[in-house]
């Protein structure tokens, strides 16, 4: 189901000019106006979800289906040395299109132009915590 607001939407729908990679029944995969490194694509579902938490099975197989296929065609155009895989939920992780989204960032190195930084606080964990939370998080799926 398309919503009228979605810049996504209206993309799938033709309203809005995209460069397309890839589409078929299920996704739509196009250039991130950005282009954080060369080639940087978004992968879309066609039917509007607004974030992983509100995304069917069907809806998320679909998608996560055809992330490898795109990835592969990034990989065989430009060779790039690697390719991160990021999607956002919320606001506070840095969703500014509520449609769920995928970015394929293909790296060439260090100096590339994205800078995938955070900080690490395993040496705040011990064993036990973490088994712990690895427990409370099973616990609710």
């Amino acid at each position: 189901m398309e919503h009228a607001d979605c810049i996504f939407c209206k993309i799938v729908s033709g309203e809005i000019p995209s460069s397309k990679v890839y589409e078929d029944d299920a996704v739509y995969a196009f250039l991130d106006l950005s282009q954080v490194t060369k080639g940087h694509t978004l992968v879309i579902p066609k039917k509007h979800t607004k974030d992983i938490y509100e995304t069917s099975d069907e809806i998320a197989g679909d998608l996560f289906a055809r992330v490898p296929k795109i990835a592969k065609g990034i990989k065989e155009t430009f060779q790039p040395l690697g390719i991160n895989m990021l999607s956002n939920t919320g606001e506070a992780a840095g969703q500014s299109v509520f449609h769920l989204h995928m970015h394929l960032i293909p790296r060439y190195g260090k100096e590339d132009g994205f800078n995938p930084l955070w900080k690490t606080n395993g040496d705040a964990y011990s064993q036990d915590d973490l088994l712990t939370i690895s427990k409370e998080i099973n616990s609710n799926i």
